[in-house]
This record gives structure tokens, C-alpha cells and sequence, in this order.
């Protein structure tokens, strides 16, 4: 802290020695500096005890345990993609960056094009709408990259009706911004900066509920996939190509592969292969009312959902959230006891006594401290009364 010059960029691992997973991240975390050291990366790379720096952790706001933060220029990026080595390095690349990349040519865009499955690109010469533009991406470049090109670089196929605009690439096509009809940039970039039918884990799953849309999920098998597991990932993929222009504002398409992270959502075992409808700005979920065999029906639980036929369950009540506690320490436990008896015994016991123990000492401390009561107005009573006898001999 004291050391560090203006420009350093620090990529950063706060752990806990304790926490198991900061164990497994390790050996990820020294193939990272050696990488980025090799390349000749300007990325610095360390990690801290939290336990110890407290307070280095209490500025970054270290909440949980791996913690991966980028340092640049007094900003602090906070990753929250999978804990992989491609992740992390992609991150750490992506920050340290311009934060707006030049395309100067048509081959570093159809470069650009071919790695990258969601492309956002300024057209255009200076204008308050790049201004805009830089400041979303020094926010959300955590998440995605932002380019910047002038006309001539982009494919003749390529229309824009004027310039300057921001035009997002995806999925063989492309949209072209319009603030009066998709809001503020700012929005409309974390809306539209994923594909709009993609495999989905709980990291992606998670990122999603910051753009306020829905996700429509078909729950698969996590190794082999049956012909009905197909059959709903084809239907999803299918509606979400076909329909994209009525429930692209509303919708992610998509499927999962396991249904732990569901699981835990609904406090319930979910069958594979099923639909479900994910509310991720407040944990709710909608399970269609009937059996899903043809678009038609999938396209009728879509318009229920919007429409309101379709009730939200779940949600991030007081009562929701302590279900689900108790729900991941069930399915915590079990597997516990069925391996370990004793030790599970141990871990569920151990609290129990301590809380006994205490309730017991504070039940004995109350007859205690009402007998001293009762012993403090005696002695009182009894002054009272010497007192009454020395007045009367004064007398």
C-alpha cells in the first residue's frame, strides 16, 4: 500500500487459511502470476490474509472467501466469474486494457468478431455519446469488452442508419442502439451482453439478475443427455430464435446442466429434464402449470409468466431465506451423516450443548440475583429500623 506507484495494477487474491476452497484456488493462482509474468504482463499479482489485514480488507470490502480484485488507477473491479484459470486470466487482461478498444482494420474486426460471442462497438468520431459510452465501459468492463471503429472498418452488410451509434454484434446479427426506445446505454449494454440462448452455470446465472430480465432454463442431465433432454434444449434454442423480437427485452433462453443451484432456489428436488422461469432480482421462479410437449405450450408459459396467469413462487422473504438455510444445511449434513455418523453427530450436536449450557446458566443466575435482591431490601429494612431507634432515644 505504501510502496505502490499511481500506475500499478494489482491483481489480487484475499483468502482465509481456514477456507477450503482459497486451497483449491492456489495452485491456479501461481500458474496465473507465472503466466502473466511470462507474457510481460503490467499485472501484478498477490494475495492477502484477510484475517490478518483486516484492514486492507475492510477497504476492498471483502465479504467472502476466495475474494479476486483488480487495482487500477484507484478502481477496484471485483471478479465474479468462475474461479478457472481462463476466467481469471481473461478478467485480469480485460481490465488492464484499454478500456475502449481501436479497430483500425476490417481483419482486427472480423478478428475480434470470431473470438468474442457478444461484440459491443462505437461508430463514430468523438461525440458526448462515446463520452457516454467510455464511462459504461469503465464500469462494466468486468463483465465484457467495449470497442470502438469508424465506418469504413465494418463489413458493407453492416447498415447504420447514423452516426455516431453503438451497435452490439451477436449471434450472426446485429442491433443497433436507440435510446428512446431501449433507455439509458447503460442498461441497455448489461441487457444485451449476453447471447440470448446459452449454457448457463451459477456464475452466469448470477450476473443475470443484475440485467432485470427473466431466464427461461431447460433443466438437463449434468453427463449424458436422454432424447427428451435434447428434445428441451432443441424447444428453448428453437423459441428463443424464432421469437426473439417479442421476449428478447423480457427473456434469456437457456439451458442448465445439474440442478443443484435450482435446488436449493425452490427447497425441493427438481426433476430432470423440466422448464423454469427464473426471477433473479428477487430469487422468485415459475414452474409451468402443466406438461411442456410443443412450442405451443412452451410459448404459453412464456405469456403466462408475463401476462400474470402464472403465479411467482419463492422470492427473498425473511421467511424464504431462512427456509433456504436450513434447506443448504439439510443438504449439507446428510451427506455428512451418511459417511461419517459420528462426526455428523458431533456437528449437529455440538452447537445444541452450548446452547443448553447457556440457557441453564442464565436460568441459574436469575434466582441468585433475586436473592441478592431480597438480601440488599433486608439490609435496607433493617437501617431503616436502627435508624427509627436512634431517633427515638435522641428524642
Amino acid at each position: 500500500m505504501k510502496t505502490r506507484q499511481a500506475d500499478d495494477i494489482w491483481l489480487i487474491k484475499f483468502y482465509a487459511p481456514w477456507c477450503s476452497f482459497c486451497k483449491q484456488l492456489d495452485p491456479v493462482w501461481h500458474q496465473i502470476g507465472s503466466e502473466l509474468r511470462s507474457l510481460g504482463s503490467p499485472v501484478n499479482v498477490g494475495k492477502s490474509d484477510a484475517t490478518a489485514n483486516t484492514g486492507l480488507a475492510k477497504e476492498f470490502r471483502v465479504r467472502s472467501y476466495p475474494a479476486i480484485l483488480m487495482w487500477r488507477k484507484d478502481v477496484k473491479y471485483n471478479y465474479v466469474g468462475p474461479r478457472t484459470k481462463d476466467g481469471i486470466l481473461d478478467f485480469a487482461n480485460r481490465v488492464a486494457g484499454p478500456l475502449v478498444r481501436s479497430l483500425s482494420s476490417l481483419q482486427l474486426f472480423q478478428h475480434a468478431m470470431n473470438r468474442h460471442d457478444v461484440l459491443f462497438v462505437y461508430i463514430g468520431a468523438t461525440s458526448p455519446l462515446k463520452g457516454n459510452y467510455t464511462s459504461v465501459a469503465e464500469e462494466l468492463i468486468v463483465h465484457t469488452y467495449f470497442f470502438s471503429a469508424s465506418r469504413d472498418v465494418l463489413p458493407k452488410a453492416v447498415s447504420v442508419p447514423s452516426l455516431p451509434a453503438v451497435v452490439v454484434f451477436k449471434e450472426g446479427t446485429y442491433f443497433t442502439f436507440n435510446e428512446e426506445r431501449d433507455g439509458d446505454l447503460k442498461s441497455w449494454i448489461n441487457r444485451e451482453r449476453f447471447p440470448n440462448y446459452l449454457k448457463i452455470d451459477s456464475y452466469t446465472l448470477y450476473a443475470m439478475g443484475d440485467s432485470g430480465k427473466l431466464v427461461l432454463l431447460a433443466l438437463v442431465g449434468e453427463r449424458s443427455l436422454c432424447e427428451e433432454s435434447l428434445r428441451y434444449k432443441s424447444l428453448v434454442e428453437k423459441v428463443a430464435a424464432d421469437y426473439r423480437e417479442i421476449y428478447s427485452r423480457n427473456f434469456y433462453f437457456g439451458f442448465m446442466e445439474g440442478t443443484d443451484y435450482i435446488n436449493g432456489l425452490v427447497m425441493g428436488e427438481v426433476t430432470v429434464p423440466s422448464f423454469i422461469v427464473v426471477n433473479l432480482s428477487n430469487d422468485g421462479y415459475f414452474l409451468p402449470l402443466g406438461a411442456i410437449g410443443t412450442e405451443r405450450h412452451l410459448l404459453d408459459f412464456l405469456n403466462g409468466v408475463l401476462d400474470g396467469s402464472i403465479q411467482c413462487q419463492g422470492g427473498n422473504s425473511f421467511d424464504q431465506r431462512v427456509g433456504r438455510f436450513f434447506y443448504d444445511a439439510k443438504v449439507t449434513l446428510m451427506p455428512v451423516f451418511s459417511q461419517a455418523p459420528l462426526l455428523g453427530c458431533f456437528l449437529v450436536g455440538f452447537p445444541v450443548v452450548l446452547a443448553a449450557v447457556f440457557c441453564y446458566l442464565c436460568c441459574k443466575a436469575r434466582p441468585t440475583m433475586s436473592g441478592y435482591d431480597d438480601g440488599l431490601a433486608l439490609i435496607a429494612s433493617s437501617q431503616q429500623r436502627r435508624k427509627k431507634t436512634s431517633d427515638k432515644k435522641s428524642d
